[in-house]
């Protein structure tokens, strides 16, 4: 089964990642003055690793990674994903929320927007947006998630913003989560989105 093929609208296009898009994705790194926090491909040969192991990680069905292309310039502007997709184990007999799925047939229960850059020129543009509805459309509406998941390092108040503007809600901060992308161990600010507060989202993102 293909968790989630390309997706395009009038604004960007959301394609697989794959080793074609190596140069692109170096091009559009090549500013490097906003990824101080973000984990993004320093070279040629980072770039390589990092698609391929995004291309892994969709085999394994652990992530499904695409790179971003903005519609009105014609170039890869970054890439981002579903990650840390999540198979319930369900209690025996039915359940209120339906039927068990099956990693290897079905969509997951849970999912997260992450790993996510856009080169300086496509920051604070309709892009990120745009890229966001139409992975949140498809995470609810075709997924059927019972929760999205986005987080950001704690000292990203630009990317916490963010996030709060389109719609996560705040859980908290996990303490010394993560390696972050400047070598240290990070706290994580942790959102998510579940599907009741999906609708009115939608409509305030589509307006």
């Amino acid at each position: 089964m293909d968790l989630a093929p390309g997706f395009r609208d009038a604004t960007v296009a959301l394609e697989p990642i794959a080793l074609e898009h190596v140069d692109a994705l170096c091009a559009a790194a090549v500013d490097r003055s906003t990824f101080g926090l973000a984990p993004v491909p320093r070279d040629r040969a980072e770039t390589v690793a990092y698609v391929e192991r995004a291309i892994a990680d969709r085999a394994g069905r652990r992530a499904v990674p695409y790179a971003v292309r903005s519609i009105a310039s014609g170039q890869i502007v970054g890439s981002l994903r579903f990650m840390s997709l999540e198979w319930w184990s369900w209690p025996p007999g039915p359940t209120p929320a339906g039927e068990p799925r099956d990693p290897a047939t079905t969509p997951p229960d849970v999912a997260e927007i992450g790993h996510a850059w856009l080169a300086p020129s496509a920051q604070r543009t309709a892009i990120n947006t745009a890229c966001c509805r139409l992975m949140m459309t498809h995470a609810f509406e075709v997924w059927r998630v019972h929760r999205l998941v986005l987080k950001t390092d704690a000292r990203n108040q630009r990317s916490r913003d963010a996030i709060t503007r389109l719609g996560g809600h705040f859980e908290g901060i996990l303490r010394a989560h993560l390696p972050a992308a400047d070598g240290v161990i990070r706290d994580t600010a942790m959102f998510s989105i579940v599907p009741g507060e999906w609708p009115a989202i939608k409509a305030r993102i589509n307006s």
